[in-house]
Parts: structure tokens; C-alpha cells; sequence
């Protein structure tokens, strides 16, 4: 897969606008609407950090004793961890402690080539990049940008420091949710077809009982890539904690703080989900597009980025135990300074809930995103455009809120399939 470039874009020139708006100053304390998005990004890392943790337990069993009972439970354990994970990419391009971050533990779309075995239509390496097939599993010594590399034992600290983006290529994505994803599943073959990966159990079996080779290697790296998952999530988790860096980062600043809510919330719904994740892919009418491709999983991680950006607005998240964290809300704000652009944007956000909701029951009910993305597939590109045009407009409400706030000029994260589309064909 390829990675394609996002550009930044001004969506509006926000900071001048209505000059004698309200600043909401008689709406809730501006503090507490911080302390509230604070609250739910720590409970968001932290649920992902417990998720993670059982998947770990779960990746543990499979080595220990290696059964098709123990790959489902370990897939299984996968697709529930990527539920409150969704939820927090709304964190992400207003700041930068965990835009920074990010790329260590959601880093898409992979050269899967880099890790394991593929399809032989999968090709080799590439003018873009000459690791695209380097098959770590396989080599215990490879060279790398020159240097010999003893990778006999995979440890955390191979994949982070040394493969990872190895010669600045993004597409070497050695670590994080995708890389275990790959291992679990294996590629997915099946083009615009229903299907997902169909890695067998025995990849991970003992002995003669071992398929694709190298399986005590191939246990090694995905104990190492879920391993390394767990410490960065238990980082991030510390970060939003009480005297955490990114909660007092956004604390430090009301305007600054507001801002970094508004461009998470901007970026993901514009450049990000509509253009990057969605748009494109119908564009190229490619499943290599798709955000969880190996698993088949992306409607679900659309519908969850979706559900995170909400969640940043009425200042409720809902726990993977069910409990909720609630305070004053961005949205208490907003209405404080324009009850008409609150419910704007609150009718939005709504909206787009229910068009990715329908992609989500679509995938659910059997027509899968990869059969959305096929050429000619007239019900499967209105399902997905629908949610497109959704979340465009959403990010227009988005855009009024900066403007009744009063708070700087904000620039959303863009794609060159929204905002330049002849440039994707080039």
C-alpha cells in the first residue's frame, strides 16, 4: 500500500469573524469545558490500554498453545480494542504531544511485505521503497540503509528504533494496531469481494505442524509489536493523568485549549475521515484504502472516529465498562454564545452518526466495505458518499462554532480528494 499526502488547507478565514460575537463568557467556565475534554481523552487512552492489555493476554495464549480457537479469541480481542482507540483520534492535530505519537501505534496504510510473508502478486521492492518485501519474520540478519542488522531476537525496541519508518519511509510501518492486525489476519485477497485475511492458526503452530515457515519468529514479532502497543497506550494514558503533560498543556491556555478541541474535531472530519479514509477510496475504487483492510473492520473504525468527534462536543464518553465521564460540554459553550450554531452543529454531528451508522449496519448485515468500494457498486459508493458529504458539512458547523467563540484562526487538516481531485490521478 501507499501512503497518500495530506496537505494542511484553510478552510475559512475564521479569525476575524463577527467581530461583536459573544465569547460565551456567560455560558459554563471555559476551564471546566477543558477539564471535561481532559477527562475523556484520559478515559478514552486508558480504556485502550485495558483493551489492549487483554488482547495481550490473548496473543500470549496463541503462542503458548496455537489453535484456531485461540486466533479467533486473539482477532476478537483486536476488534474490541479498536472500539475506544477510535474514539480518541479526535485527540489527534491540535496536539501535538499525541499527533507526534500517533504514528508509533495507527500508522496505515503498512508494506506488509516489510514483516511477513505475501501473496506473490504482491510484488517486491519498489522505486518508493526497497524494504516493501524485506520479511523480517524470515531474516534473522538483513541491511538496512547500509548497516547489518541482527535481528535474530524481535524485541520491542527492534521494531520501534530500527524498523519503523526505516529511510523515512512511512509506509514501513513495523508497529501498532496495523502490524498486529496484519499478523493476525494475514492480507486480505479478496479485492472488492467479502472477505478478510485468512491467515491459518498453524502460521503460529510448533514443529511439522508449522505453515509459511519461521513460526516461532512470526509468534516473537506479534508478542513484540502487542508488547510495544501496551507501553506506548500506557504512556499516552499518563499524559491526559492529573499532572500529565498534554492536560496540562491544554489547561495552561483557555484560547489554546479551545482551539486544540476544534481542530481535532475539524481535521478528523475533513482531511482526515472524509477525504483521506473515505473519499479517496471510492475514488481509486481500491480495498487497499480501507483503514482496517486486513480485518474487514472499517466500518467500524469509521463509525467510531465519527462517534469521538460527538463525544468531544457534548462532553460525554461512554467507558468500555459502561460508566459514563460527563462534564460542561463545548457544546454548553457554543449555545451560551449562539443557541442557532449549537443546534447546527449538534444537528450535524447527528447526522453524520446516522449515515455511518448505516454503512455499519450495511458491513453488519453482510455488504461488506471492501464490496462498497467496487467499481460500478452504485449503492456501496452512495453509502459511503453520503457520510462523505456529512462530514464536510459537518466541519462547516464546525467552522461557525470558531467564529461565535472567537477564539484564532483554525486550519484544518485537508485532502488532495476533496480539495484537489485531479491531483489523486497524478
Amino acid at each position: 500500500m501507499q501512503r497518500t499526502t495530506t496537505a494542511l488547507v484553510t478552510l475559512a478565514a475564521l479569525s476575524g469573524l463577527a467581530a461583536g460575537a459573544a465569547t460565551a463568557q456567560d455560558g459554563p467556565d471555559r476551564k471546566a469545558v477543558l477539564t471535561t475534554y481532559a477527562d475523556i481523552a484520559e478515559a478514552g487512552y486508558s480504556d485502550s490500554l485495558t483493551k489492549a492489555k487483554e488482547l495481550q493476554a490473548k496473543v500470549e495464549a496463541l503462542i503458548a498453545d496455537p489453535s484456531a480457537e485461540a486466533l479467533q479469541a486473539a482477532r476478537a480481542a483486536w476488534l474490541e480494542a479498536r472500539v475506544p482507540y477510535q474514539q480518541t483520534e479526535v485527540f489527534r492535530f491540535g496536539n501535538p504531544i499525541v499527533d507526534d505519537w500517533e504514528g508509533k501505534v495507527n500508522a496505515w496504510p503498512l508494506d506488509e511485505g516489510l514483516i511477513d510473508y505475501v501473496d506473490t502478486s504482491y510484488g517486491g521492492a519498489t522505486d518508493e521503497n526497497q524494504y516493501a518485501a524485506l520479511n523480517i519474520v524470515a531474516n534473522p540478519t538483513f541491511t538496512l540503509s547500509g548497516e547489518e542488522i541482527d535481528a535474530t531476537e524481535i524485541t520491542p525496541e527492534l521494531l520501534s528504533d530500527t524498523l519503523h519508518e526505516a529511510d523515512e519511509v512511512e509506509a514501513n510501518v513495523a508497529t501498532g494496531y496495523h502490524a498486529i492486525e496484519f499478523l493476525l489476519w494475514g492480507q486480505d485477497l479478496n479485492g472488492t469481494e467479502k472477505g478478510a485475511g485468512e491467515r491459518p492458526w498453524t502460521d503460529y503452530a510448533a514443529g511439522d505442524d508449522c505453515t509459511n515457515g519461521h513460526c516461532d519468529r512470526r509468534g516473537d514479532y506479534l508478542k513484540a509489536a502487542t508488547d510495544l502497543l501496551v507501553s506506548d497506550l500506557d504512556w499516552m494514558a499518563q499524559q491526559w493523568a492529573a499532572d500529565g503533560e498534554a492536560r496540562s498543556t491544554v489547561m495552561a491556555d483557555e484560547n489554546a485549549g479551545l482551539t486544540a478541541m476544534l481542530t481535532g474535531m475539524g481535521s478528523l472530519s475533513y482531511g482526515e475521515q472524509a477525504g483521506e479514509r473515505m473519499k479517496l477510496g471510492v475514488m481509486l475504487n481500491d480495498p487497499e484504502e480501507e483503514h482496517d483492510c486486513f480485518s474487514d473492520n472499517t466500518y467500524n473504525s469509521h463509525y467510531y472516529d465519527a462517534l469521538g468527534v460527538r463525544n468531544v462536543y457534548a462532553g460525554e464518553y461512554v467507558r468500555v465498562d459502561g460508566s459514563v465521564v460527563s462534564g460542561p460540554s463545548l457544546s454548553d459553550l457554543v449555545a451560551a454564545a449562539d443557541p442557532q450554531v449549537d443546534a447546527e452543529l449538534s444537528a450535524a454531528l447527528d447526522h453524520t452518526m446516522a449515515e455511518v451508522g448505516q454503512i455499519k449496519t450495511a458491513a453488519e448485515a453482510g455488504f461488506s466495505y471492501d464490496m462498497m468500494l467496487a467499481r460500478g457498486n452504485e449503492a456501496g459508493e452512495a453509502l459511503i458518499m453520503d457520510a462523505v458529504d456529512s462530514l464536510v458539512a459537518q466541519t462547516k458547523s464546525i467552522e461557525r462554532a470558531v467564529g461565535v467563540l472567537g477564539v484564532e484562526r483554525i486550519g484544518f487538516e485537508g485532502s488532495d480528494s476533496l480539495d484537489n481531485p485531479d491531483a489523486v490521478f497524478q
